[in-house]
């Protein structure tokens, strides 16, 4: 090969170059085509707008910027010697929807937004419809993560499935890829309660921080579990439906009582949602047999923000 010829580029110098021309627009993301030209020795390189658009810059005005380091550099390697789980039993679950509130105050999201959602649920039309608490399930054979290109989305070796904010360009191909719709894009739209510097000061900082033009989801609190306690969710719900725990001392609480994993699974025919496709998920069911509470349509505590036309 000759010397006055380029070399082709790698995957890692493409995605850098990438993130690089991201943060140098002021318009949006942009990212790096894999061709440069030159018009009459003036370098230009061309982009991708977020809007589809191919348009066309002076190399001298993209500012290049050293690799991306994740928020915190402890946040991948995960808790020493635990893998966290979570138990959800259905047949306790009455819709009160005080998770979704501790999850949106535990997050410093708005009130009407949460990690977690509580779907109606109906097997058959013969069948007794129940509630089902839902997040992000934190895969073992997580899709999410094979998808992202800027590896952003990442798997803890404490079983949490993590985003970093720093390093997400916004592609939501995580979107696309999860099966269970876990994930919300931050479109900047709303007034949340804390600011990102806010945000970084407080337990929330581990996995997930407010980014405009970013992924978010449930990140499991691994704050608070690296403290020994337990996620928001789990002790405000009044019934004790959740339970949250560590997988390799074979042990979960919902902070009212502490049980055998193991033994809980057994005993109630615990299943993992949509099993069938491989995901391997970390969240467990308890059929909703011999429930607690009749069904009973409610309407949600929270109220959705007013929009002026």
């Amino acid at each position: 090969m000759k010397k006055d010829e380029k070399e082709p580029q790698s995957r890692k110098d493409f995605l850098k170059k990438g993130l690089a021309g991201m943060i140098a627009m002021s318009t949006g993301s942009f990212l790096y085509s894999c061709s440069d030209q030159d018009n009459e020795g003036e370098h230009t390189i061309k982009l991708l707008s977020p809007e589809g658009e191919v348009v066309e810059v002076k190399r001298k005005e993209v500012k290049y910027l050293p690799d991306v380091e994740a928020l915190d550099k402890n946040v991948r390697k995960g808790i020493e010697g635990r893998r966290f789980v979570m138990v959800i039993n259905l047949r306790r679950c009455r819709n009160a929807r005080v998770c979704r509130e501790a999850c949106a105050k535990m997050h410093a999201l708005p009130d009407h937004r949460s990690y977690l959602n509580v779907l109606k649920m109906q097997d058959a039309d013969t069948t007794y419809p129940y509630w089902m608490p839902q997040s992000c399930f934190h895969c073992d054979n997580p899709p999410c993560v094979k998808v992202c290109p800027t590896d952003a989305t990442f798997k803890r070796t404490d079983g949490i499935v993590a985003i970093d904010n720093e390093r997400c360009i916004g592609c939501r191909f995580c979107m696309v890829a999860c099966p269970y719709s876990a994930r919300q894009f931050n479109w900047g739209k709303e007034q949340l309660t804390l600011s990102r510097e806010e945000m970084e000061g407080t337990d929330g900082k581990a996995c997930t921080t407010h980014k405009v033009g970013t992924v978010e989801k449930c990140d499991f609190c691994p704050a608070v579990a690296a403290k020994g306690e337990l996620p928001e969710c789990v002790t405000a719900c009044p019934n004790g439906v959740i339970y949250f725990g560590d997988e390799n001392e074979d042990a979960v609480s919902n902070g009212q009582e502490t049980v055998r994993l193991s033994t809980m699974l057994k005993e109630n025919s615990a299943y993992r949602y949509m099993e069938h496709l491989g995901t391997r998920p970390r969240v467990y069911y308890i059929p909703p047999v011999n429930r607690r509470f009749p069904f009973e349509e409610s309407e949600p505590s929270y109220k959705k923000p007013e929009t002026s036309e």
